[in-house]
């Protein structure tokens, strides 16, 4: 642990998206994850995009009855899609400190009592991130380890090619979240990627954490999905938009755009090197 911090620790928000394909079980353990760390949240929000199925409403009132008024379930009117639960979460929250987390990776238990001692050791900081360890749902063995960028300045290099954060690990100023103008709603996939961007184009300052924090659940669909075609196409656009910004430049556009779409072409045996050589 760092040290030099006061013992009381800061408020944190989580954010959380699911989904009607999601799995119960995943869910109950990404959400127990959540409410079993050594810091614990005193606010989870949760958003319900869309009809779920009834064992997904199951585990969502269990948690409710468990937990009680830490989970605020939010069920919209209308589906929003990703950037747009995104954007509710981001307004509902109410903590200026907010994790994002995935509906079906799992926490560390010391997670969030590492980032927000981060954040309140070095007050510059905007945007905390960690390692990940992927892991196999199938077996639960542990398959790579991904790394990102440590320091701010090295934060900032990356983000000009790939994205310097494990998403589902960041921990973020909701100040400097809204001020940057939050998710594009015209979006439907790289929201993520274009929201970082955005954010330290706006002068937020990110750093990451050299531990594993969060376990991130790797399916069979994980690389078909990141090597199909609307993924691609958006992938592009995505890197274009930040072109146009002024946040990157031509080279660091064309270059990751020609690695996705050859991820794209490829067989799948090569594309999987691809990915995790280059790309990861």
């Amino acid at each position: 642990m760092e040290k030099n911090v006061p013992k009381t620790l800061l408020p944190y928000s989580v954010a959380m998206s699911v989904y009607d394909k999601e799995d119960a079980h995943f869910l109950k353990q990404s959400i127990e994850s959540i409410l079993n760390q050594t810091h614990r949240t005193n606010d989870f929000v949760i958003i319900c995009d869309g009809k779920l199925t009834p064992e997904l409403y199951q585990v969502l009132k269990s948690a409710k009855d468990k937990y009680g008024d830490v989970i605020r379930i939010v069920q919209p009117k209308e589906k929003l899609g990703t950037s747009g639960c995104a954007n509710l979460s981001l307004r509902l929250c109410k903590n200026e400190l907010i994790g994002k987390m995935d509906s079906d990776d799992i926490a560390l238990p010391e997670r969030f009592e590492y980032q927000v001692r981060r954040m309140m050791l070095h007050p510059e900081l905007d945007i905390i991130g960690s390692f990940i360890e992927e892991f196999s749902s199938e077996t639960g063995e542990t398959i790579a380890t991904r790394k990102v960028p440590l320091s701010s300045k090295a934060v900032l290099k990356f983000a000009k090619r790939r994205s310097p954060f494990n998403n589902q690990t960041m921990l973020f100023k909701k100040s400097v979240a809204l001020a940057c103008g939050g998710y594009d709603t015209n979006l439907v996939r790289c929201e993520d990627y274009d929201f970082i961007t955005k954010m330290l184009q706006y002068g937020a300052v990110g750093g990451n954490i050299p531990k594993v924090l969060l376990r991130y659940r790797v399916t069979e669909g994980n690389l078909e999905r990141r090597r199909n075609l609307a993924n691609t196409k958006a992938f592009i656009k995505v890197r274009w938009n930040m072109h146009r910004r002024g946040f990157s430049s031509l080279s660091d556009f064309i270059i990751p755009s020609v690695m996705q779409v050859l991820l794209f072409a490829l067989p799948s045996k090569l594309t999987g090197i691809l990915y995790k050589k280059l790309m990861r």
